[in-house]
Parts: C-alpha cells; sequence; structure tokens
C-alpha cells in the first residue's frame, strides 16, 4: 500500500489578507491546515519564490494591468501584482503555520521568464520541479492536497498529480479561492474531471 503525504499550498503572507495578493479568507486556512499536518507522518510544503522582475508580473509589462492576460511562448498567461518576491516578508509562510514537521519545501516560480502554479511542473507543463520523483521515491502515493487559492496553484497541483498516477484529493475546508470570473466553478468541474476527489 502507498503512504499519505499532505501537500500544502503556498500558505504565504502575499496570499493572506493585507498581502499584495490577498485571498479573502487566506489565514482562515491555517489552523485547518496545523490540523492536517498532524495527521500525516510526510508533509510537503510549496512556496511561490519569484525573482523582482519576474514576467508574470504586470509591473513589467508597460501598459498591463494586473489580472490581464498576455500570450507568452508557453502558452497564456495571466499577470499579478507583484507577490511572493525571493527574500521578502510576502514570500514567508504565514507566522502561525507549522512548518517544523515538513520534510520538502518545493520552491516555485523562482525562473524569471516562466511561471509556475502547479507543484509538480512549471506552466509550460514540460519543467518539473523534482515533486513527482521525490514522491515516487519515497513510496508516497495517496497526496492530500490544501492551502492556497483553491482555483490556481491547488487546483493545477491536484491535475498533475492524478496526470502523473498519484491519487489526490483537495481539502475545500483547507482552501480559499481568488475565483476571478467564475474560475473556481470551472476549476473545481476539471479537478473533478480529472478523477481528483474534493472534499
Amino acid at each position: 500500500m502507498g503512504g499519505k503525504a499532505l501537500i500544502v499550498i503556498d500558505i504565504q503572507n502575499d496570499f493572506c489578507p493585507g498581502g499584495s495578493l490577498a485571498v479573502d479568507g487566506g489565514d482562515e486556512v491555517v489552523p485547518v491546515i496545523n490540523r492536517l499536518i498532524g495527521e500525516f507522518e510526510h508533509v510537503i510544503l510549496t512556496q511561490d519564490w519569484h525573482p523582482a522582475d519576474h514576467s508574470s508580473f504586470a509591473s513589467q509589462h508597460p501598459g498591463k494591468a494586473p489580472f490581464d492576460d498576455i500570450e507568452m511562448a508557453y502558452g497564456p498567461q495571466r499577470l499579478w501584482p507583484d507577490h511572493c518576491v525571493q527574500g521578502s516578508r510576502g514570500a514567508e509562510f504565514h507566522p502561525d503555520l507549522n512548518v517544523t514537521p515538513a520534510e520538502l519545501i518545493i520552491r516555485k516560480g523562482f525562473r524569471r521568464g516562466i511561471d509556475s502554479y502547479s507543484a509538480f511542473f512549471e506552466n509550460d507543463h514540460a519543467t518539473p520541479t523534482g515533486l513527482a520523483g521525490y514522491l515516487r521515491e519515497r513510496g508516497l502515493t495517496d497526496l492530500t492536497l490544501a492551502g492556497l487559492a483553491t482555483d490556481f496553484c491547488v487546483a493545477y497541483s491536484a491535475i498533475d498529480a492524478v496526470e502523473q498516477g498519484f491519487n489526490a484529493r483537495v481539502i475545500l475546508e483547507g482552501s480559499r479561492a481568488i475565483d476571478l470570473a467564475g474560475s473556481l466553478d470551472a476549476m473545481t468541474a476539471k479537478m473533478r474531471a480529472a478523477g481528483v476527489d474534493i472534499i
């Protein structure tokens, strides 16, 4: 039987109230996730980790505003406010998150020219983060995901997990969504279609 792991997605200051890309109620998931962390032997955290001139920042595209969509070499890309800049307070994990039990932190989005929503791949869907190999070597096949935001990094991570042969479930109580123009319903439907269990 495969081992179980909890993957905690991007519980960082910039995604919590007061942050530059705050998700409504983002900090409300922290006690829920801390409880989950206590229930799992294997805990992995992801951390958005952008250089200050990252190509997904609207500030790098004159005439563009946050939440505009542009075309990049790897496909469509939503532009964001500057967030989770390497070494900044905004990139730090929420101070109340129990990070001590984590055995691995996957940093993503550190390549200037490409964004990364998924814990498994950059947004070209080809450049791996190394997470799948780590999980396979450890025999961890049953994945529970929670974090920020449900309709972006959590959803893309869960869908990629299934496509990589893992069992994946998303805990909605431990996740919050940005929900841009119906993105939560759309991505929830995509997760279900991919075979992700929504709890």
